[in-house]
């Protein structure tokens, strides 16, 4: 085996912060290490070598904010956060606004009666962490999810909402399995009419039996009904299923082709792997871990090649359009500096009932030499001549012969290079686009601070601070929720 790297990684037993080895065993990528007091552990890292050696080519310098909250005292996942040695600022921020729920998961790591004991801060508890995201420097977080366990259960989430769209985020989620807005059109308006304008509806596939054993009974009858309430009310919606091995992993295609079937709403899927939260034996964790990559072949057989392999791409490939756009537009913007091995994900377009991911029609490499390129030549990129030249390049990477045939790519990139407010795309791509992703969120066992480091997706809690999702979920969820917990009989 060859080594690839050295990081730090967690005892998946005591919790204590010790050193690993990623290695190479010419197929997979592996990561091993031992604790002094519980023994050695192994685990897959990534199931597919050539795809991690692949996605490590876009990997780009951090970019993390100006104003952190604490600084390094103990090391990487203790001191968040954010502390000062974080490379990412806040892409999507969370808010878990209760730990009460509806369902009764067996798969859940987040409720109430899991924990015997709820957490559910106050709304203005809740200002305080929204404010956070947004007084981060230089580049305020405009994405806020509401969570929990279950959000809507709040008798005043309605409220939460309009207060997050007051104070500025200009994308507001609530991750949600569905069954209030299954069960009451109106509060769906409410929210939508609130400020919230993506729904993540927790979708974990399309029969009886899948639900009878993630959530504890046949919910597919109420994402069904949930679906067709999303539709009348207009929201767009991101469907959310949890992959586990044996279980649902057979129908991740027929997932995103249900996605393709509503994409007047559904403009997303974006698959999780499930992650061990509890102990699992070595025997367990070889059978049952999900990757990224064994996502991604699934995915190719279950389509029929409709999506394939190679049209997957870590995160930070969109970074130098980014870069480009944030020169051209003289201000900060996001930038995707996420680790390249914590998702992957691609766009692709209906045409005809058929998927046609952006790669088989446009050398998505070669734009990016572009956008490189143009960065470095002294121009004034605010000139219409100078976008022009640009566009024109962009032009011949193009296969038209190959793209959908509803709409004309000059007018694409001409939306994205002359727009007076940022980067978007014509309206007809919109309708018809689709985001297919992966967020493999770790677990003590495959844990790297590495990949902790460059975390983009982070949680306020109500003692003023803002954590990564992993280190969250791994370390701090329960010290955090028993500081400021209330016995369940005290509802």
């Amino acid at each position: 085996m060859k080594l690839l790297k050295k990081t730090h990684s967690l005892c998946p037993i005591c919790l204590k912060t010790i050193e690993a080895d990623v290695y190479d065993d010419g197929e997979k990528v592996i990561i091993k290490k031992e604790c002094p007091e519980h023994g050695d552990f192994e685990d897959i890292y990534w199931s597919d070598s050539d795809l991690y050696k692949r996605f490590l080519k876009y990997q780009i310098p951090g970019d993390p904010i100006d104003n952190p909250n604490t600084t390094r005292e103990k090391g990487c996942p203790y001191d968040c956060g954010l502390c000062n040695e974080h490379k990412t600022h806040t892409m999507l921020g969370l808010i878990d606004v209760t730990n009460r729920c509806n369902f009764h998961c067996p798969i859940c790591f987040a409720n109430a009666e899991a924990a015997g004991y709820v957490c559910e801060p106050t709304i203005e508890q809740i200002r305080v962490m929204m404010k956070l995201f947004r007084e981060e420097e230089p580049v305020p977080a405009d994405s806020l999810m509401l969570a929990g366990g279950e959000p809507t259960v709040r008798e005043d989430i309605i409220e939460i909402v309009k207060m997050a769209k007051m104070l500025g985020f200009k994308w507001i989620l609530v991750a949600t399995n569905g069954k209030r807005i299954a069960e009451d059109i109106n509060f769906t308006m409410q929210l939508k009419e609130a400020g919230m304008n993506i729904v993540y509806l927790q979708f974990d596939g399309l029969t009886p039996e899948v639900y009878e054993k993630t959530r504890g009974f046949n919910a597919w009858p109420l994402k069904q009904k949930a679906i067709e309430n999303l539709k009348k009310v207009d929201i767009a919606t991101t469907l959310v299923p949890t992959v586990v091995k044996g279980l649902n992993d057979d129908q991740v295609g027929d997932i995103i082709m249900y996605g393709v079937k509503n994409i007047e709403i559904v403009k997303s899927v974006n698959f999780q792997p499930v992650s061990f939260t509890g102990r699992i034996s070595k025997e367990g964790l070889k059978k049952k871990r999900y990757t990224i990559p064994d996502l991604i072949r699934d995915v190719e057989k279950q389509t029929d090649g409709q999506i394939k392999k190679e049209d997957w791409f870590p995160i930070p490939a969109i970074a130098p359009l980014e870069k480009l756009v944030e020169k051209m537009f003289d201000k900060r913007i996001m930038k995707s500096s996420t680790h390249v091995h914590c998702g992957a994900g691609l766009y692709a377009f209906e045409d005809k009932g058929e998927l046609i991911p952006m790669s088989h029609f446009i050398d998505l490499d070669a734009v990016a030499n572009i956008f490189k390129e143009e960065m470095k030549k002294p121009q004034d990129l605010h000139s219409i001549k100078v976008k022009l030249k640009i566009l024109a390049r962009l032009i011949k990477t193009v296969d038209t012969a190959s793209a959908p045939s509803y709409f004309s790519w000059k007018e694409m990139f001409k939306a994205y290079l002359t727009s007076k407010e940022g980067y978007k795309a014509p309206k007809n791509v919109v309708r018809k686009a689709i985001f297919i992703g992966s967020m493999h969120f770790m677990d003590p066992y495959n844990f790297d601070t590495q990949r902790v480091e460059r975390c983009c997706i982070h949680y306020a809690t109500p003692d003023g601070r803002i954590i990564p999702f992993c280190a969250y979920n791994s370390i701090h969820r329960q010290n955090v929720e028993k500081k400021f917990a209330k016995p369940i009989s005290n509802r």
